[in-house]
């Protein structure tokens, strides 16, 4: 499997540590330079900028995000669906209301993106 992570908070930091353990292919992305550091460490493929990150991945992606609720998830969706293309997929794990989550996903499903 391979998957990436835009966020490295404790959920998905959590993620990241573990899935490289049993031979998953994970890249990962944070504004924190340190945070992506502490990714590379626990076996994660670190990525400088968004495009970066989803350069790495192979088509069809699966961009996952675990960022909290507000305009940083808006921006992030909108800045990673613009580099995504038809048949990938995002994956938002964060804390957000649903109903927020189903409201961005309309936009997403006309561009061909799950």
């Amino acid at each position: 499997m391979e998957k990436d992570f835009l966020g490295l908070g404790k959920m998905s930091m959590n993620m990241v540590t573990r899935l490289p353990r049993n031979r998953h292919r994970v890249v990962a992305w944070d504004n924190t330079t340190e945070k992506v550091r502490e990714a590379e460490a626990n076996g994660a493929i670190g990525a400088s900028y968004l495009a970066d990150l989803v350069a790495k991945l192979s088509p069809p992606r699966a961009e996952g995000l675990m960022l909290p609720s507000g305009d940083v998830t808006e921006n992030n969706i909108n800045a990673v669906a613009d580099l995504l293309q038809p048949g990938d997929l995002i994956i938002h794990g964060g804390n957000t209301h649903f109903k927020d989550d189903a409201r961005r996903a309309e936009p997403l499903k006309h561009r061909g993106l799950h």
